[in-house]
């Protein structure tokens, strides 16, 4: 079970080892892009090219797809960013269980957006889990995990690039070990635990009276989507990087405009270079040439949020 990008490396991983995957369970098509036209969610493409049958339930309550599943008849489940809650039902099905990859080292970050929140967070280690399920979110005994260290300049999107390639070989081991009767099981420790919620639009706001360093991991974090958004143009923020240099005036300050780009300044002093942007209606460009054919403002930090 699992829908986007991150899903695929892992299922090609069971394939690779010569698992017979009964059937692949991903969300419905949906319209993306411009045109609006129906794409198949990657997890599907791939099932398609190796002739496993697919199957897309908009939901689990009325019973329909349980019953699919039984019909099945799967020793295991392995669910990977599926993005679909499984009820008690479901999770019953398999006499081995239900596995999930998950992208962060639980038991914290459990949620929809452990790699974009690992990285807003400034995070230096992140890494992967797998888990047995249970009806609680990412609450399950752990299997195994393995981590990595977060680049200072990487996105969270880069960091979904690399994770994936890990996630896919720790299932397989995963698999493996529980075919052979071997895999672990370590409860999660409850207090440690920490929620990655679902990303929303306004999430990637900035806001220039945080410090520098937070501006930045939320620039980089908040990749690909929303994309971190300054006032008072609405400007996508796609590149930002600390400076290292202080000075005096309010945050949001555009304190100089140049061929590097657009420095600003932040809550603690210090100043944030923006080096790539896109406004509204525009695309997306160096900062500097922006800043060389338009006006900019004197202040990013937007009205309502300087009268606090």
């Amino acid at each position: 079970m699992g829908t986007p990008a991150f899903a695929v490396p892992s299922l090609q991983a069971l394939l690779a080892d010569g698992h017979r995957v009964a059937g692949v369970f991903t969300q419905p098509d949906k319209p993306r892009g411009r045109g609006h036209a129906v794409a198949f969610p990657p997890v599907k493409e791939l099932a398609l090219t190796h002739g496993i049958p697919v199957f897309q339930p908009e939901t689990f309550r009325d019973g329909a797809a349980a019953q699919t599943l039984r019909a099945l008849a799967p020793d295991l489940i392995a669910v990977v960013a599926y993005g679909r809650i499984l009820p008690r039902t479901a999770l019953a099905i398999p006499p081995a269980g239900c596995i999930n990859l998950h992208a962060s080292l639980l038991p914290k970050y459990r949620g929809a957006a452990p790699i974009q929140w690992a990285v807003t967070n400034g995070e230096t280690e992140t890494g992967v889990t797998t888990m047995h399920m249970a009806p609680a979110l990412d609450s399950g005994d752990i299997i195994y995990a393995a981590s990595l260290p977060i680049g200072p300049d990487e996105t969270a999107a880069a960091l979904q690039e690399r994770l994936m390639v890990l996630g896919a070989s720790l299932l397989a081991k995963t698999v493996r070990a529980l075919a052979d009767g071997a895999a672990p099981r370590t409860p999660q420790n409850e207090a440690e635990a920490s929620f990655a919620p679902l990303l929303r639009r306004e999430d990637g706001r900035i806001d220039w009276r945080a410090g520098a360093r937070r501006v930045c991991c939320l620039v980089r974090g908040m990749q690909p989507w929303p994309l971190a958004r300054t006032a008072p143009e609405d400007w996508k923020i796609y590149a930002a990087r600390e400076t290292g240099r202080r000075t005096e005036g309010a945050p949001g300050a555009v304190v100089a405009a140049g061929p590097e780009g657009l420095e600003v300044l932040c809550g603690d002093g210090y100043t944030v270079l923006i080096t790539e942007l896109q406004a509204q209606g525009g695309r997306r460009m160096a900062a500097a040439d922006y800043a060389r054919g338009h006006a900019v403002p004197p202040s990013l930090l937007a009205e309502a949020e300087s009268g606090r």
